[in-house]
């Protein structure tokens, strides 16, 4: 039965070729080939079915570094589409390791700004450092669009213990000519502020 839907699955006359890469992806190690084609679909045009696949992906690659090794690489190699959910993809991994920490940051300069809106919020869940803090600070004052600079204050809000810098651009940002830009530096300020006063548990 496998084989016939490895047939079925390469068939250009297939319809929905992911389908069947679906279902052989629940069997046991699933074939490379499986794999690609659930990559190559994590640009359908139904959301619903995009993310079916990428929670998959991400089963997959809790178990099978070469399956994380080509998400990676389609964060650089695909589509607008397909590089947003593999980073949505890696970020769910929770990976903590500097190979992919540094294609979150690649992807901070993607030309597609709805690449760097993910990027941005998928590395509050990072361990950054002080070069890290300051290259998400420098998407907060650079970054064309309005909503990826939002996305950036409010990550490194997050993230905590903020700069001296960070903190005089959110003062900055609550005045600006922006709706948007403005919201943003009052919701890090408010997630800052919260911080501050929470209980330290001791």
């Amino acid at each position: 039965l496998r084989a016939t839907l490895h047939r079925r699955m390469g068939d250009p006359q297939v319809k929905n070729p992911w389908a069947i890469a679906y279902v052989l992806a629940h069997l046991p190690q699933p074939s490379g080939d499986v794999v690609h084609r659930l990559l190559d679909s994590l640009d359908h045009n139904d959301p619903d079915i995009r993310w079916a696949i990428g929670l998959l992906l991400v089963r997959l690659a809790g178990s099978d570094a070469g399956t994380t090794h080509e998400l990676l690489r389609l964060c650089t190699v695909g589509n607008a589409l397909q590089r947003r959910m593999a980073i949505y993809c890696l970020r769910d991994l929770n990976l903590q390791d500097g190979a992919s920490t540094e294609v979150f940051f690649i992807a901070l300069r993607d030309p597609d700004p709805l690449v760097r809106m993910a990027a941005a919020a998928g590395l509050k869940r990072r361990h950054l450092d002080a070069p890290g803090k300051d290259a998400l600070l420098d998407v907060f004052l650079e970054d064309p669009d309005t909503r990826v600079k939002s996305v950036a204050a409010v990550t490194l809000a997050q993230i905590g213990a903020p700069s001296e810098s960070f903190l005089r651009a959110l003062n900055l940002a609550e005045s600006s000519d922006n709706e948007q830009i403005r919201r943003a530096a009052n919701a890090a300020l408010s997630l800052l502020k919260n911080t501050r006063a929470a209980p330290s548990g001791r």
